[in-house]
């Protein structure tokens, strides 16, 4: 009583993704993932405020993978965890070596919606802070407002417990999903992070620009 729609480029490609699943369990101890980290300037003074981790690895065969393809790959065949808190110690053993340095950095980080519903998240996240001697106010997590929405019990209850260590916590991807403004009021987040589809055409689109500005009012109002 059900039916299924098959083409045969589905079989390559389920043995491609086979084998690149196999990489990617081995990518971590193999050094082959990374951190590299996107500045954040300020528009007005021009003064890099922060960096956003992004998470990227470099195959030996295949070069750079997307992380359209092996972050789905992680998502569906249960290694999204182990990379989430790679994600977190890299980040903070990064933060604590620019500390040594004399620079003083905020690190955006994104958590995914399985992050979200571990137990204990924000515990493991203290811990790594404290060990690299990292302040929590140096740590920025984002989730994307689809994500956020999916489960607002879950969200809400980490939210919580990240702002109660100190974490800052930031919106990402907002205006593209279906957000609720009265659950929103309640998030404790300190960021919205207006989706690119608002902010590419602001220069030749008014109805952009009044969406913007309308995002920017209710953020500082919040």
């Amino acid at each position: 009583n059900s039916y299924a729609v098959f083409q045969p480029h589905m079989g390559s490609d389920a043995a491609d993704q086979l084998e690149l699943q196999n990489d990617l369990r081995q990518a971590i101890s193999r050094g082959q993932i990374s951190l590299h980290y996107q500045p954040k300037v300020d528009g007005k003074s021009g003064d890099i405020i922060g960096v956003e981790a992004l998470l990227r690895w470099t195959h030996p065969t295949r070069g750079m993978v997307s992380p359209l393809q092996f972050i789905g790959l992680a998502e569906r065949f249960g290694m999204i965890q182990t990379l989430g808190s790679w994600v977190i110690t890299e980040a903070c053993r990064q933060l604590g070596a620019w500390k040594a340095q004399g620079m003083h950095m905020r690190v955006a980080i994104n958590l995914s919606v399985h992050q979200l519903r571990e137990s204990g998240l924000a515990q493991r996240i203290a811990q790594s802070l404290q060990s690299h001697g990292v302040l929590p106010e140096q740590l920025l997590c984002e989730i994307t407002e689809s994500v956020a929405m999916e489960d607002t019990q879950a969200t809400q209850r980490t939210f919580e417990e990240l702002r109660d260590i100190g974490v800052f916590l930031s919106i990402d991807d907002f205006g593209t999903g279906y957000s609720s403004l009265s659950y929103l009021r309640q998030l404790p987040a300190r960021q919205l992070k207006i989706d690119r589809s608002f902010i590419r055409d602001l220069e030749t689109h008014e109805e952009s620009r009044a969406v913007v500005h309308a995002v920017v009012k209710l953020a500082h109002a919040l």
